[in-house]
Order: structure tokens, then sequence, then C-alpha cells
């Protein structure tokens, strides 16, 4: 069986593997261990009582290419049954612009059964399931729940597994900052109240459309648009000498 993907060069191992497990239709339901050049990463034990493999978590492909100094990496999953998958970085290019990674290129073949017992167990089921008169035909037909074809790669699968992990791993939209609240603004538009107010009082009524009565308008908008200080204080002296001339 084969599998051909795109990956961003700097995805970290832990990462990779979940789209190994995508893109094979394993369950992510046992351990995993990448190996190259002597060393290894994975999960490292939780309670440091036995030197295990390095984080994967910590270190990307990059970093293997890099430090290492090789193009190929050897996965093994699930350490009951020993799967070992060999990857090749076959290329490295440009990302394609407007495509979401991780990206299908090829897929080959069937994934082997959960369990099924590694390669020696999944020849056997292969020589099983190919021949109905063969003794464990119907017992292995039982066990996995029907039929199995070993050349249905289940491409659509591996689309829509590769679009969720794509999704999930987007960046996330910043959120735009506030504006800032123009407190000088709200403190002048106060003043210019009070002010108003006891001048108003003194004038009386200013007569509507008269110069008094649009400089009003024009303080009370300016004092809502946060204009330049010195702009704003220029509108109140000449609003404030209008009403005494009224």
């Amino acid at each position: 069986m084969l599998r051909r993907f795109d990956v961003p060069l700097k995805i970290k191992l832990n990462r990779l593997h979940y789209v190994i497990q995508a893109a094979m239709g394993w369950t992510d339901s046992h351990l995993y261990e990448f190996r190259a050049g002597g060393s290894g990463w994975g999960v490292p034990d939780p309670d440091g009582f036995y030197d295990g493999p390095m984080p994967a978590s910590k270190t990307s492909l990059f970093d293997v290419i890099e430090d290492v100094g090789t193009k190929t990496l050897h996965y093994i999953y699930d350490f009951g049954d020993n799967w070992h998958h060999v990857i090749k970085i076959e290329k490295i290019d440009n990302a394609i612009a407007g495509a979401a990674y991780p990206r299908l290129v090829r897929a080959i073949g069937a994934c082997p059964p959960k369990d099924v017992g590694g390669f020696p167990g999944y020849a056997d089921f292969l020589e099983a399931m190919a021949g109905p008169r063969h003794e464990e035909h119907g017992q292995m037909l039982e066990w996995y729940g029907g039929q199995f074809d070993p050349d249905e790669a289940e491409i659509g699968r591996i689309l829509d597994n590769f679009e969720r992990l794509a999704k999930k791993w987007a960046p996330k939209p910043r959120k735009p900052k506030a504006a800032p609240k123009r407190l000088g603004s709200i403190r002048r538009a106060r003043g210019l109240r009070r002010m108003l107010t006891h001048k108003a009082n003194q004038a009386m009524v200013l007569p509507q459309g008269s110069r008094a009565a649009q400089l009003l308008n024009a303080a009370a908008i300016a004092s809502c648009f946060g204009v330049d200080q010195f702009e704003f204080q220029r509108i109140v002296d000449r609003l404030v000498g209008s009403i005494v001339e009224h």
C-alpha cells in the first residue's frame, strides 16, 4: 500500500502522526514512534520511569532533515502489531497558493484492519478472506464484519480526514482591536455642557439659525468625534463669545 501527500516542511512530528493516521485509516489508539539516525520521537513517559523517545511535539520534520541529515524516516505504530511505515521525503517545493494542507496526492491499497496481528496476521487474514473454502473464511468474515477489498484505498474518507485536520490547524483570525475610548473628549464634552448651560441661562434663548446656535452644533459634533484639542478649544471660545454677545 502507498500514501503520497504534501505537508508543511515545518510540521511538528506529532501532527505528522495525525496525518499518517488519517491517510492510512488507523484509529490513533496505540503508541507510535518516529525513528531516524538512531534517534526516536514520540510520546515520552509522563512519569519519567524509563528513557523513551524525545517529544514529537517539540520537533519538526525540518528539524529531522537538518539535524539528522536524512530524508527517510521510519514510523512505528502499535508496538504490539508493530506496523512499520517507511516515510520518504521525495521533494521539497513551494506551497501551492490557496491550497489547504495536508494535501493528498495519491493513495493505493486498503489499510489493514485494526488489531489484525501485524504483517503476518494481515497475510493470514487476506488469505482467509479471499478463499470461500478456507477453513477460517467464515470466522474472519464475522470478525471483520463483512467483505474486505485490499485494493480499496477509500480516498473519499482520506480527503474528509485531511479537510478536518486542515480546518483544525488553520490559523485563527485575529480579533480586531477595540477603538480606544476618547476619555479626553468625553471630559471636554461634559465641561462644555456645563459651560453652555451657564452661559445660555445668562443669555436666555438662542435664536434658531443664529451664529451662536451654529457654533453650538459645531461644538457638539466636534466633541463627539474627538477633534484636535486646540481646534476644539477654539470652537468653544468662539461659541462662548457669541453667546455672551447675544
